[in-house]
């Protein structure tokens, strides 16, 4: 009788690993739980097997982008949310600096009117530099 031998079994058989998962399994798990799916029907929809989706899950710390990128899609996420990449704000919250309010309303004025403010201002940047070289 011959046993066909799993080369992933010394590493996901048995009970879990005291080590914690890095941190990109650690959130696939999760994404995997909160949508209801196991391993073995999340390893199907990623056309896998469970065996390397156990590995994804407790001790990839480099998956490659193809993964990534098919993962994100079937769980129904973004790429950076799997990765755990923070959305930056666009920009910071509270009223307007006393600049932008200014750039709003010169952006309101008539493109020839705007092109005179930008004139202005280049001749008193350019003013500006060349007394700070001298």
């Amino acid at each position: 009788m011959k046993i066909a031998i799993n080369p992933y079994a010394g590493d996901m058989a048995g009970r879990p690993t005291n080590k914690p998962a890095p941190s990109f399994g650690a959130r696939l798990a999760a994404l995997r739980k909160s949508l209801g799916l196991t391993q073995p029907q999340l390893a199907e929809m990623l056309g896998i097997s469970p065996a390397m989706l156990a590995y994804y899950e407790r001790k990839a710390t480099n998956p490659t982008a193809e993964f990534v990128k098919k993962a994100a899609e079937v769980l129904n996420t973004s790429v950076d949310d799997l990765l755990g990449h923070a959305a930056k704000p666009l920009r910071k919250s509270g009223p307007p600096s006393q600049l932008e309010q200014r750039l709003q309303a010169i952006r309101q004025l008539p493109r020839e009117k705007q092109k005179l403010v930008l004139r202005f201002l280049d001749s008193f940047l350019r003013d500006t530099q060349a007394s700070k070289a001298s």
